[in-house]
């Protein structure tokens, strides 16, 4: 239509206005001005659709002009705080394996989360917020740098795709920048407490290479490796599936050899020296014996506290834990008041082994697990009640997710559910179903990101990198590839699309499925190239091998690969095929041509989680007393000790 120029303007009640006028004497360009509202997807679709139209004539546009001009003026100054603090603080805070069905603000009914409820009802809520990994080792690795953990090593070859032991060599390699090593140059305080699990030594026991204090952060306090059953006594261990699946065999043929060679040497049929049957029964002997050593000094070597590069508590104490780990990040907020800080929440909580205090052991609907996710969402209150305390909020941008989804083969040997809920989602921790990789994702920051507001595109935990970089006014690094995209233009309404058209999902270093949202289409295609094999079969993980794995027997290859619309069918429960979705081979050629510009782009890097770099190095091993094998303090209980009562 010729001479019509449109405006949408936002009212003083948040709706959309369309000022459309056909009056030659309007400016001619811009022909459009768009002043948007930062809200959700469906509600500013919504809002758009429902707009009124208003007709304007030449003499009536000095007045609309006026309007429009006070209204941007208000939108400016509502929104000046948006861009008043130069330097905002981060709080990041990352549980460990929890569903994104365990949070009321995701639709639990029956755990009671409600100071993190209070995060997603006065921030945003990301329905379709996805982890880089299943598995807690790379997902965390591609947190900090915001790239798939295949470009920087941190995913295996092997079906071992964690750090299990403090002495192993392997680690975030010194060249991969996380986004505290940028935020400590411009200046920001940084700590990192709680759950690290991304190495500790190279070559040394005190070279600290892989160390968080080497990655960027001034102030660690936490653990090293994970908190595993074998840390706590009377849990169990995790290796006892290991045991049965890889050495119960072998252990099983060396005795039934050496018993046969001894009755045939007994009956004369076996003319070798009896010496050299000895000898192979002592190094049996001795093999099993370490691993007994092994399993029984596990906690000794492997479960302590650090503070920076000290050990305070060998092995770990559960005991107030939650509460102790909620103390240190409440001091260091209290310490940075008056300069910008970078905190990173990381709870060991929900990961088992399991525990709760004794203010909430008892206290929830299911068991431990539910008594766990209480205490760590009264940790969260008091984070929130400390920024307030300080006059903090409007400075202080917040973001609460989990490394992963709920590992729900996690139970106890007593028969209690240890392991979360993933709601209607399939599968859990260590696949790439949705109940794997699709984790709470909560941001808030009052008076910059709009509250209330639920965004149901695809996010990817390693959006928070060019985020939180860009915020702190700090350009995105150049020679590398960051695979996270920055996620304020989402959150403020500038775009209403994420720019991830494509996700990569990997099962360790193996490629395992890929998502497609198009630019034309509310369709979100996702095709497996693999899929783990359930056991037992029909049910919803892998129970008798206690986790899922990435290749040989234990999955299954489809050719062509399994194609779901999650936007139809979230839950993963029924294929598409050509009969069902006549673009069945269209789709699944787009998908491949991005996997083939995806491969392109990824460059051979040393394997950090190679089993030279997983297995356990006596020579890197930390001990805090002079005993190796029985290593054992507790400065942190003697800190408490001599403090001075009130």
């Amino acid at each position: 239509m010729s001479g019509s120029h449109t405006l949408y303007v936002v009212t003083q009640d948040s709706s959309l206005q369309l000022l459309t006028s056909h009056c030659h004497c309007l400016p001619k360009s811009p022909s459009q001005v768009l002043v948007q509202h930062p809200s959700s997807y469906l509600a500013r679709k919504k809002r758009m659709h429902s707009g009124k139209r208003m007709m304007g004539n030449c003499n009536s546009w000095r007045k609309m002009r006026i309007l429009v001009l006070l209204l941007f003026y208000h939108y400016a100054t509502k929104n000046a705080k948006s861009y008043r603090t130069s330097n905002p603080n981060f709080i990041l805070i990352m549980a460990d394996d929890l569903g994104i069905g365990d949070l009321g603000c995701y639709g639990n009914k029956t755990l009671r989360t409600h100071n993190i409820d209070k995060l997603a009802k006065g921030g945003v809520t990301f329905t379709q917020h996805i982890a880089a990994s299943p598995l807690c080792t790379p997902s965390r690795a591609a947190f900090l740098t915001g790239r798939y953990p295949v470009r920087s090593g941190m995913a295996a070859l092997s079906n071992i795709g964690v750090f299990l032991f403090s002495a192993s060599s392997g680690g975030l390699p010194t060249e991969e920048i996380t986004f505290a090593k940028l935020l400590k140059q411009k200046g920001y305080s940084t700590a990192l407490i709680g759950k690290w699990h991304l190495g500790l030594n190279c070559n040394s026991r005190d070279d600290f290479c892989h160390h968080p204090l080497n990655h960027g952060f001034d102030y660690f306090y936490g653990l090293t490796v994970t908190s595993l059953r074998d840390c706590k006594p009377g849990e169990g261990s995790v290796f006892v599936a290991g045991v049965r699946a890889y050495l119960v065999t072998p252990l099983q043929l060396i005795g039934i050899t050496l018993i046969s060679l001894e009755v045939l040497y007994y009956i004369g049929l076996l003319r070798i020296p009896h010496g050299a049957l000895r000898y192979f029964f002592l190094i049996s002997t001795v093999l099993f014996g370490l691993l007994l050593i092994f399993l029984y000094t596990f906690r000794y070597l492997n479960c302590f506290l650090m503070r920076n590069h000290q050990i305070i508590q060998q092995p770990l104490s559960y005991k107030n834990l939650t509460q102790r780990l909620t103390e240190e990040a409440v001091q260091f907020i209290g310490r940075n008041t008056d300069a910008p800080f970078l905190l990173f929440l990381s709870y060991l909580q929900v990961h088992t082994a399991l525990y709760a205090s004794k203010d909430f052991k008892g206290k929830s609907k299911h068991g431990l697990y539910g008594d766990a996710v209480e205490e760590m969402d009264w940790s969260v209150g008091k984070i929130l009640d400390v920024l307030e305390k300080w006059n903090l909020n409007d400075k202080t941008l917040v973001y609460f997710t989990s490394d992963q989804g709920a590992h729900v083969e996690e139970v106890s040997s007593t028969g209690e559910v240890h392991g979360g809920y993933n709601g209607i989602y399939k599968g859990g921790k260590a696949t790439n179903w949705e109940g794997g990789i699709r984790v709470p994702g909560l941001l808030h920051w009052p008076g910059v990101v709009q509250a209330g507001v639920h965004i149901d595109e695809p996010t990817s935990n390693m959006d928070i990198f060019p985020t939180v970089v860009k915020l702190a006014g700090i350009p995105l690094p150049k020679d590398r590839i960051i695979d996270g995209h920055d996620l304020m233009p989402l959150l403020q309404g500038k775009i209403l699309r994420s720019k991830h058209e494509f996700l990569f999902h990997y099962c360790n270093a193996y490629l395992n499925a890929v998502r497609w949202h198009p630019g034309n289409s509310e369709s979100i295609w996702k095709a497996f190239f693999f899929t783990p094999n359930f056991d037992p079969e029909g049910s919803n993980g892998c129970y008798n091998s206690h986790v899922c794995y990435c290749f040989g027997r234990l999955v299954t290859h489809h050719n062509p690969p399994l194609l779901f619309d999650l936007s139809r069918d979230p839950g993963e429960k029924n294929p598409l095929i050509p009969e069902t979705e006549h673009r069945f081979y269209e789709i699944l050629d787009v998908i491949q041509q991005a996997v083939n510009n995806h491969t392109k782009s990824l460059h051979i890097v040393a394997n950090q989680l190679s089993w030279g770099n997983i297995l356990w190095k006596p020579w890197l091993q930390l001990c805090c007393s002079s005993v190796f094998l029985s290593c054992y303090c507790d400065h942190e209980s003697e800190e408490k000790l001599s403090l001075p009562t009130a």
